[in-house]
């Protein structure tokens, strides 16, 4: 049966301008993805599944693994993933301690090396016939051929490979390469990106930034800790990892007890997204008004314009680590705020986070799964 398309391009296309970024001046906003942009978690989630519809049945009878590319694809390979019943690893752009990686490039990102966890693939390299890679959006595919040269490499040709990507910008001769490597592409929107440089020249730049203070916050917040973290990093079972998720969103009600009928904001951070969509979604299920998006390295310009995608900019240090520039765009008032992390406990990078988000928000609480 073939999948029916719901989405048109601009459903999921906003054009923005990256920051001194030389190599390609734009960037795809997504209003539907859960990054930049607050998003209804249900709405965000559907996507990933319906990503996942493209493909299901061209696979049925092999063994897959899913790799989901940070950091903004992290969520979607995982939704994916649980969707068809495939295992899930995503990409990182953080350190493992004690593993041995497969290191790759992104040439036109802010923060170009990728890597993943060498020993995973390893231990699953005879069980798995095809690695199917995730992707927000393609534009060359050079990203991948990068890594599946690498794979091939390593494991003599072994895997069979696909892409899916919720956008697919490659034009003829990126396309014919694929076709002459026997590759198959899988997506829901087929884009031109032929003018989405212009475009992003032509916008304007008069945005509101905020460099957010790590000195001690005034607003009282309230920090858990939850145990049982299941890191997608590395090599995961998506059905256990989707059990991981409801065992913490189940602890989460448990030390917050039951909330219903608010205004609620769920943010994740960097290349912790999955489980933040989840917790948003079973927040909406309790009869919540809900939006997610979550914290990012991307420093894009912002605009007062109406039809850009970002307005205000608020510059943090990372919870992951305080020497690195993270960002949070367009916060805006709620009932209540979760920031639900995997991050180390790294008090500098935490504490700018709640004072950008402490001006408007009074009701602040932080989930730590570790």
């Amino acid at each position: 049966m073939e999948h029916k398309i719901e989405y048109v391009e601009n459903d999921l296309v906003r054009i923005a301008k990256r920051e001194n970024n030389m190599r390609r001046k734009y960037l795809v906003v997504n209003p539907l993805q859960g990054k930049h942009v607050p998003v209804v978690p249900s709405k965000a989630l559907k996507l990933f599944t319906d990503l996942a519809d493209v493909f299901r049945n061209e696979y049925k009878n092999e063994k897959l693994l899913l790799v989901g590319f940070a950091e903004t694809a992290t969520a979607i390979g995982a939704q994916a993933a649980i969707s068809v019943g495939a295992k899930y690893i995503q990409t990182t752009r953080e350190v493992i301690p004690n593993v041995e990686y497969l290191f790759f490039s992104e040439e036109h990102s802010h923060a170009t090396e990728q890597k993943l966890v060498k020993d995973d693939i390893d231990s699953i390299a005879d069980e798995i016939d095809r690695i199917v890679f995730v992707e927000d959006e393609v534009t060359t595919g050079n990203t991948i051929l990068n890594i599946i040269n690498i794979l091939d490499r390593e494991y003599t040709g072994k895997f069979k490979y696909s892409v899916a990507s919720l956008l697919n910008g490659m034009d003829k001769e990126y396309l014919e390469q694929y076709r002459k490597k026997g590759i198959p592409l899988h997506y829901l929107i087929k884009t031109d990106h032929s003018d989405y440089s212009d475009r992003a020249e032509k916008l304007a730049e008069k945005g509101h930034y905020y460099k957010c203070s790590d000195h001690t916050v005034t607003t009282d917040y309230m920090t858990i800790n939850i145990s049982g973290r299941m890191d997608a990093r590395r090599m995961v079972d998506s059905e256990k990892y989707g059990a991981a998720c409801e065992k913490l969103w189940t602890e989460i009600q448990t030390q917050t007890g039951s909330i219903s009928g608010k205004k609620i904001l769920v943010i994740g951070t960097e290349e912790f997204m999955f489980p933040v969509l989840y917790i948003g979604r079973q927040l909406e299920k309790e009869g919540n008004s809900v939006r997610c998006h979550s914290t990012t390295r991307s420093p894009i310009v912002v605009s007062l314009e109406r039809e850009y995608p970002l307005h205000s900019r608020y510059e943090l240090k990372s919870l992951y680590d305080p020497d690195r520039r993270t960002f949070l765009y367009d916060i805006e008032k709620y009932d209540k705020v979760f920031v639900i992390t995997d991050s180390p406990e790294i008090e500098e990078g935490q504490r700018t986070l709640i004072n950008a988000l402490q001006n408007y928000n009074d009701d602040i609480t932080v989930v730590r799964w570790c």
